[in-house]
């Protein structure tokens, strides 16, 4: 199974910028996409931004215009580049593999980062 290790959580004013990264140990092939989620206390769980093998992308409305996901095939690896940080971008991102079957089936989950948006 495809393991994924994250980096780049802390904690940064607001108007500031992190960059997240994950790296899939492994093989990942098929019809796939790579990317973040993130949960705020007491809030559902939400797809931040995706990227498929293909380079599609895919963004929540909420992040739009501030964050920029992109993808290393040679290094396995995906980043995804927070600009503009608000206060309400604050939550645990979890790094997530998905493989197109049907639907979007999830494959590995990472063991997701801190981003903490504070004054």
């Amino acid at each position: 199974q495809v393991q994924l290790v994250e980096s780049g959580g802390g904690l940064v004013q607001p108007g500031g910028s992190l960059r997240l990264s994950c790296t899939a140990s492994g093989t990942i092939s098929g019809h796939n996409r790579m990317g973040w989620y993130r949960q705020a206390p007491g809030k559902q769980r939400e797809l931040v931004a995706v990227i498929t093998n293909f380079g599609n992308t895919n963004y929540a409305d909420s992040v739009k215009g501030r964050f920029s996901i992109s993808r290393d095939f040679a290094k396995n690896t995906v980043y995804l580049q927070m600009n503009t940080l608000q206060p309400e971008d604050t939550a645990v991102y979890n790094c997530a593999l998905e493989t197109l079957t049907r639907v979007w089936r999830l494959d590995s989950w990472g063991q997701g980062t801190q981003v903490t948006v504070s004054s």
